[in-house]
């Protein structure tokens, strides 16, 4: 199984088809296997990189504080190994978070932005109450396989709440296409049309469904940023 050393993390990653190179980077608390149908169907035309953020799945989880300059690095340089100088980035929730962080701190590394159910910012009003995240816990341990102590999801959660982007947003220059659920109740679609807005020149799409809805219309998403793609040349 491929692994590989970035600096001191053993990162887990996977390579899927054939052609421009595409990254995917995984939300809050997930590992890559429930994004394999996403994986399929885009790899039939396109070169895929998945991967396991650090604290969860197959990479390393180290005990200690995480920060997004951390894990867009641990991106970049997972990038770099394998060969991909550019790519066009699909963040999902978390790992949209990362994407913008991306592009904002090696904006040459970027072809484009394709991001789903996140925002640039954590309104505190929205953070979930102690209940609704054990529940939010309990979700996603049916999405993955269960390979996050929790320590670690909580160094990931907190990387995801801190971070606030909204006002270098003007300095993302790549073609952004944004998609969200409209009845998503982790991030409100609000958020998702200030992201919109704050991006100039991007493009939104709204689902039908909640803050995971790309794994249950996994086909609908992948036109969608098929086509977007197809339009960035």
């Amino acid at each position: 199984m491929p692994s590989i050393k970035i600096k001191d993390l053993n990162m887990y990653y996977e390579i899927h088809g054939e052609g421009r190179p595409m990254v995917l980077i995984e939300g809050l608390g997930t590992d890559m296997r429930p994004y394999m149908k996403v994986v399929e169907r885009f790899c039939q035309r396109r070169k895929v990189l998945i991967f396991d953020n650090r604290g969860v799945g197959r990479t390393d989880k180290p005990d200690m504080p995480y920060t997004m300059d951390m894990m867009v690095e641990d991106t970049a340089g997972l990038m770099e190994a394998v060969g991909i100088e550019k790519a066009d980035i699909v963040g999902f929730s978390m790992g949209g978070r990362i994407a913008m962080a991306l592009a904002l701190r090696h904006p040459g590394m970027v072809r484009s932005l394709a991001l789903a159910s996140t925002t640039a910012k954590t309104r505190r009003k929205d953070l979930p109450s102690r209940s609704k995240l054990v529940k939010m816990i309990r979700s996603i341990r049916l999405f993955g396989d269960g390979q996050q102590p929790y320590y670690a999801f909580k160094r990931q959660l907190e990387v995801s709440r801190h971070f606030d982007c909204s006002d270098q947003l003007p300095r993302i220059q790549v073609p952004t296409l944004i998609l969200h659920g409209k009845d998503d109740r982790l991030v409100p679609l609000s958020l998702a049309e200030e992201l919109h807005a704050g991006i100039k020149g991007s493009e939104m799409r709204v689902f039908d469904g909640g803050h995971a809805f790309f794994f249950w219309d996994a086909r609908r998403f992948v036109d969608a940023v098929s086509e977007f793609l197809t339009g960035t040349g």
